[in-house]
C-alpha cells in the first residue's frame, strides 16, 4: 500500500486547529439563540464574526451588544480566549490533566505556537502561560470594575469589565459599548484617562509574548541578562508606541476628530491609538475624521502588529527590528546583521524579508480587489485589509457594508494573519528542498 501524500506536519496542525475553532464558533453563532431577534445569522456573517473572534481581530458585520444575546456574546468571549492563548495550548493542558501522552510532532507544534525556545520543559512553560494569562486578565477585570460599575451598575458592570479585560489582553478589540450606541468602541470613555491607561497596559502585556514574560520574570529588571529576542521586542515596542503616538499627534492634531479635545486629551488619545493600532482594535476616536496622513500612520502600525508567541497578530515587532538592523548593516557596509553585541543568523533576515513582502502583498492586493468590487475609496479598502491581515480590528466602517465575496476575503486575511503567513505556506508546501544542488553564481545590477 502506498503511503498517503498528505502528512500532518506541525504547520498543518496549527492551521487545522484554528480552522476547527472557527468552524465551531460559526456553528454556534448561526444558532437562533445567539441573536436578539431570534433569527439565524447568515453563514458569511457568522463566519466573519467567528473568524474575527478566534483570530483576535475585532472586524465585525454587526455590533456585538445589539445583535448578539448573552449566549452569543459568551461564545465570542470563549473564541477570543481560546484564539488568544492558542487552541493547541488549551488542548495540551487538557491532555496533560487527563494523563495523555503527546508525540514529538504535537510538542514541537505547541512550542512553535506559544513562542517557546524549544520543546524542553514545554509543559511547565505552558502551565506558566496559563497562570500568567489568568492572573493578568483577573487583575485587569478588577482594575476595570470602577468605571464600568459606575456606568452600568454592579452586575452588568462586572460582566463588562471581564469582557473588556479579556478582549484587551487578547488584543481582540471586541467591545460591548453598543449598550450606549452601536459601533462606537470605547468612544464613550474618550475623556477617561484611567480606563484608557488600564486598557492600554493590558494590550501591551498581551502583545509582548509569552517568552518575554518568562524572561522578565526570571531576570527581573536586569536588562543586560535578557535574551536578544526580549531586548528586541522591548526596544521595538517602545519605539513604536511613543514614535507612533508622536506621529499620530502631529498629523491628527488639527483634524475634526481631535479639534475639540484639550491638549491632555489629545496626548492621551494619541498614546491610546498608537497602542491599540498595533493589534488591539479599540478606538476612542472617529477614525474616519482623523485625516489621511494619520490613517497611513495607523496602517503602518497595524501591519507591524505585536510580538511572536503573543496574543497579537501582524508581521511582528521582531520582523521589523531585523529588517531595520539589516538595513543599518548595509548602510554601514557590514556583512553581519548585529544587535546588542550579538550577530543575527542569515536565516532570520531571509525569513523577515519574506514575511514583510508576504503581508504587504496580501494587504495591498486584497485592498485593490475590494476597491474594485465594492467601488469604495482605496484608502478605506486598504485600511480594512491592513487591519484584517494584522488581526487588529480597527475599521473605517466599511466591513459591515461589504458583499459576501469581500467579507470572505477579510476572513481569509484574518485567518492567515493569526496563523501566520509562512505557516500557511509551509502547510500547503510539499517536501522541502534542502538545496543540495547549487547553481553557479553570477552578479547582477541591483538598485
Amino acid at each position: 500500500m502506498q503511503k498517503p501524500k498528505f502528512k500532518l506536519s506541525g504547520a498543518r496542525l496549527i492551521c487545522l486547529s484554528f480552522a476547527l475553532l472557527v468552524l465551531f464558533g460559526t456553528v454556534l453563532l448561526c444558532l437562533p439563540q445567539a441573536t436578539r431577534t431570534g433569527q439565524t445569522t447568515s453563514l458569511i456573517d457568522a463566519l466573519l464574526t467567528a473568524t474575527s473572534a478566534s483570530c483576535v481581530t475585532g472586524l465585525i458585520a454587526f455590533d456585538t451588544y445589539t445583535h448578539f444575546t448573552l449566549f452569543g456574546q459568551l461564545v465570542i468571549l470563549l473564541l477570543i480566549q481560546i484564539g488568544g492563548v492558542g487552541i493547541l495550548t488549551l488542548a495540551v493542558m487538557l491532555a496533560s490533566a487527563l494523563g495523555a501522552r503527546l508525540g514529538m510532532l504535537q510538542i514541537y507544534a505547541l512550542a512553535d505556537s506559544v513562542g517557546a525556545a524549544g520543546p524542553a520543559g514545554i509543559f511547565r512553560y505552558v502551565r506558566r502561560v496559563f497562570l500568567g494569562v489568568f492572573a493578568f486578565e483577573m487583575i485587569g477585570t478588577i482594575l476595570l470594575l470602577p468605571p464600568f460599575v459606575l456606568r452600568f451598575g454592579a452586575v452588568r458592570g462586572a460582566y463588562f469589565a471581564l469582557f473588556h479585560a479579556v478582549s484587551a489582553f487578547c488584543n481582540a478589540g471586541f467591545d460591548l459599548m453598543g449598550a450606549e450606541a452601536p459601533f462606537v468602541s470605547l468612544s464613550p470613555f474618550a475623556g477617561d484617562f484611567y480606563l484608557q491607561a488600564v486598557t492600554a497596559l493590558l494590550i501591551v502585556l498581551g502583545g509582548l509574548g509569552f517568552f518575554v514574560w518568562s524572561d522578565i520574570g526570571q531576570h527581573r529588571l536586569r536588562f543586560a541578562k535578557y535574551a536578544l529576542h526580549t531586548k528586541l521586542v522591548l526596544a521595538t515596542s517602545a519605539v513604536l508606541i511613543f514614535g507612533g503616538a508622536l506621529l499620530f499627534f502631529g498629523f491628527a492634531n488639527s483634524s475634526p476628530a481631535l479639534s475639540s479635545l484639550s491638549v491632555g486629551e489629545k496626548i492621551s488619545a494619541s498614546l491610546f491609538q498608537s497602542v491599540s493600532a498595533r493589534t488591539a482594535g479599540f478606538s476612542t476616536l472617529d477614525l474616519s475624521r482623523i485625516g489621511g496622513s494619520a490613517q497611513l500612520v495607523m496602517m503602518c502600525l497595524m501591519l507591524v502588529g505585536g510580538s511572536p508567541g503573543s496574543t497579537a497578530g501582524g508581521m511582528k515587532t521582531t520582523t521589523l527590528a531585523v529588517l531595520a538592523l539589516f538595513f543599518r548593516s548595509i548602510v554601514r557596509g557590514k556583512n553581519d546583521t548585529e544587535a546588542f553585541g550579538r550577530r543575527l543568523p542569515a536565516a532570520a533576515v531571509r525569513t523577515a524579508t519574506a514575511i514583510f513582502v508576504l503581508y504587504l502583498s496580501l494587504a495591498l492586493s486584497a485592498g485593490a480587489l475590494i476597491c474594485a468590487v465594492e467601488g469604495a475609496p482605496l484608502i478605506d479598502a486598504l485600511f480594512e485589509t491592513f487591519s484584517a491581515v494584522a488581526t487588529v480590528g480597527l475599521s473605517l466602517s466599511l466591513t459591515p457594508r461589504l458583499c459576501a465575496f469581500s467579507k470572505f476575503l477579510i476572513v481569509l486575511l484574518m485567518y492567515i494573519g493569526r496563523v501566520g503567513g509562512l505557516t500557511v505556506l509551509f502547510s500547503l508546501a510539499g517536501k522541502k528542498d534542502g538545496g543540495a544542488c547549487r547553481y553557479p553564481e553570477e552578479q547582477i545590477a541591483v538598485g
